[in-house]
């Protein structure tokens, strides 16, 4: 048995005539009826009969063509595979976005990616602060999204990609939020700030937001924040995007600190300059850029 005999079996059924199949395979119609017999006799099964005008399967023919197409789809699949392995594809893309930005765009370029290059394994990391820069310096990550704090401008390529807009707030029940009026950072020190750990491991740490001299919980990402702040045991930043419903609820409301207003961070795609970047990583980079 081989691939091409699958192959004439499947333009019968679906041309529904050996001519038809003939035409479709640039075949003579002898050839067809030649290779689907010695098919047929090499499986010792009759799979279409011949006794009307158009060629049927026969009921063992039918599960015997179930399984043809699924070995059809599967030996196309390896030839995709080996296509893209000739094209030098790369086994892996390391991306890594900040934790305060919505997954969902990211995602849909993904799914994208998956299913041009389904042998490629996307690691996605998510990351705070000076994180993603390091990942992306210590070649653990090949395209990064994140803040230009910190990064050193000569070693990488970057483009704006989006902004988000981060704002203090705590739940209404909570003391500072009772009142509108400004709060100083000497009233605002007794009161417990929740902030979000970097994720990186010390030589690229940053702090943003820090009421200087209050107490502080640290937690390793928004969404434990958001439920302390919920929970009405602290407030703190969180982008907006994170919080609409809980804003609209009133379960959660802006803070007036002095110095913590709600603010505009500016996100980019960044890259390397020096690394070698491969077909996949490239076509995520052109696919973010759009």
């Amino acid at each position: 048995m081989t691939y091409e005999q699958l192959v004439v079996l499947h333009a019968i059924v679906t041309e529904g005539t050996f001519r038809g199949a003939a035409v479709r395979l640039n075949k003579s119609q002898s050839a067809i009826s030649h290779m689907l017999k010695k098919l047929e006799t090499e499986i010792d099964i009759i799979l279409l009969s011949r006794q009307a005008y158009r060629p049927t399967l026969t009921p063992q023919g039918e599960v015997f063509y179930r399984q043809a197409t699924r070995v059809m789809q599967q030996m196309k699949n390896l030839n995709t595979v080996a296509k893209n392995l000739n094209a030098k594809q790369e086994p892996e893309v390391l991306l890594a976005v900040t934790a305060t930005f919505p997954l969902a765009p990211v995602l849909d370029v993904i799914g994208t990616i998956k299913d041009e290059f389904p042998t490629t394994h996307i690691r996605l990391s998510r990351e705070s602060m000076g994180g993603p820069i390091e990942r992306l310096l210590r070649d653990d990550a090949d395209i990064i999204i994140a803040t230009m704090d910190g990064v050193p401008v000569e070693q990488v390529e970057a483009l704006a990609f989006a902004q988000v807009t981060l704002m203090p707030v705590a739940h209404p029940d909570f003391e500072p939020a009772k009142s509108s009026h400004m709060k100083t950072v000497s009233e605002m020190q007794s009161y417990t700030q929740v902030v979000v750990a970097d994720s990186s491991s010390g030589a690229f740490a940053q702090s943003r937001d820090l009421l200087p001299g209050g107490l502080r919980w640290t937690v390793s990402d928004f969404a434990a924040k958001k439920e302390i702040l919920l929970a009405k045991l602290g407030w703190g930043g969180i982008p907006t995007h994170m919080i609409e419903d809980e804003l609209a609820r009133g379960e959660l409301v802006a803070l007036n600190v002095e110095g913590y207003q709600k603010r505009q961070s500016q996100l980019f795609q960044i890259r390397k300059r020096d690394k070698d970047v491969g077909i996949v990583a490239q076509s995520i980079w052109e696919q973010l850029r759009r």
